[in-house]
């Protein structure tokens, strides 16, 4: 089983890597669901850290219907990424209806490669999420980060379970959001590889970051 950290700053990134995590997802400003992180700080912690670190590629908070400059902008940032060193792109594009928009998400697959494409939890936005699942098993993502629409995943688990059986091992289904050393053991009974979450606790200056005892207790729960 992959652990997951969604890290969001060199503290947080740092605490993932001691605690056992097996791969950050880097951003900034989790308190909007995590946006593009800065460049200083990306290239930091891939040069520092020694397990696989993906970049969250979200240029600004609120719905995931971009203009053509956002768009752009997102591109940029996917290259300007991979030269530093990132070992994935976690990102994803929907229509203003709340559909996946195939051409440009297609086309941030394709920027992306050789490296791996997880489509975000713009997922848990979509109208059709089985219909969906389908378009991004034919675009060739490499996995979706979802709560199964809910506040959690345990919340979801039982859209999450579905599409694990519709997929099939076609791509992978990354739980994410909420989850914890309380509730870790019963998302580990999916029929998963992977697990997300940022695992954070409040600091002293009321400042979330992730947790290395929280994030140590979930990798022995994981484990055993």
């Amino acid at each position: 089983m992959i652990l997951e950290v969604c890290a969001n700053s060199y503290e947080s990134a740092i605490n993932a890597e001691k605690g056992g995590a097996h791969r950050i997802e880097l951003c900034e400003n989790l308190s909007v669901g995590g946006l593009t992180p800065n460049f200083d700080l990306a290239k930091k912690v891939i040069s520092e850290l020694n397990i696989p670190v993906f970049i969250l590629i979200r240029p600004r908070k609120g719905d995931f219907n971009y203009s053509h400059e956002e768009f752009e902008q997102i591109k940029k940032d996917i290259i300007l990424f991979k030269k530093i060193g990132c070992k994935g792109i976690v990102s994803g594009i929907l229509t203003k209806d709340k559909k996946l928009d195939i051409i440009k998400t297609k086309e941030l697959i394709k920027l992306s490669r050789p490296l791996e494409f997880t489509f975000h939890r713009a997922f848990d936005e979509v109208l059709n999420p089985i219909n969906v699942l389908h378009q991004l098993i034919k675009l060739r993502a490499d996995r979706i980060l979802t709560s199964g629409q809910k506040k959690t995943a345990i919340d979801g688990i039982e859209l999450i379970k579905k599409l694990i059986n519709i997929s099939n091992n076609t791509i992978k289904i990354m739980p994410g959001s909420g989850i914890n050393s309380t509730n870790i053991l019963e998302i580990n009974k999916l029929n998963i590889n992977e697990i997300h979450g940022s695992f954070s606790k409040s600091s002293k200056n009321n400042k979330k970051s992730s947790d290395f005892n929280e994030i140590s207790s979930c990798i022995k729960l994981i484990k055993s």
